[in-house]
């Protein structure tokens, strides 16, 4: 049997790009022009990468399903943004809440996929997200959880988790080997 390797798995908007608000809450990118990658994000990822880690997206793209964007300008801006920081794997469920799949999270179904495809040790990764969405499908998929609390006017995510300030302070924590265990509470 082939070594299985630890991932960290990261939500795409605001985690990698900054998240368009409106009324208060996140919104995805609708046109590549308006990709704004946040800082330290390209050389976080490179540094997972150099670390031996499968760097994953783990994204909710609902407004294909809601009529407000195309699959091919999703997949279009998924792609720009996976280029402009070197990402090689990305998950994408383009239902919305309604349609009750296994991939959209909170469900982790996306992550198991990308653990099955990719030979991934979930016991020994990560998910880092900035919403209650991302959190829980990582804790329910058994990954340790660092959460970037940017405020949303939204529930928060359940523990356990550690709050961080960006993605550059999670990998910095992960990176640090404090982490060889599951985190239990902050």
């Amino acid at each position: 049997m082939v070594n299985r390797k630890p991932a960290v798995f990261l939500d795409r908007d605001g985690v990698i790009n900054r998240a368009i608000l409106v009324n208060g809450l996140p919104t995805t990118p609708t046109t590549v022009e308006e990709i704004e990658v946040l800082y330290h994000v390209k050389d976080s990822i490179s540094r997972l990468n150099l670390s031996n880690f499968i760097v994953v997206v783990i994204t909710n793209q609902p407004d294909v399903a809601r009529g407000v964007t195309s699959r091919n300008q999703t997949d279009m801006i998924n792609g720009a943004i996976n280029d402009l920081v070197g990402i090689k794997h990305s998950y994408i469920c383009y239902h919305d809440n309604s349609d009750n799949c296994s991939c959209r999270k909170p469900n982790p179904g996306n992550i198991f996929k990308a653990a099955s495809d990719l030979n991934i040790d979930l016991d020994q990764s990560y998910m880092v997200g900035d919403r209650w969405r991302d959190i829980h499908a990582g804790q329910e998929a058994g990954c340790t959880c660092f959460f970037i609390n940017h405020g949303y006017p939204e529930r928060a995510p359940m523990q356990p988790y550690f709050e961080v300030e960006s993605l550059k302070h999670a990998v910095n924590l992960i990176l640090s080997g404090e982490f060889n265990g599951k985190i239990q509470s902050i």
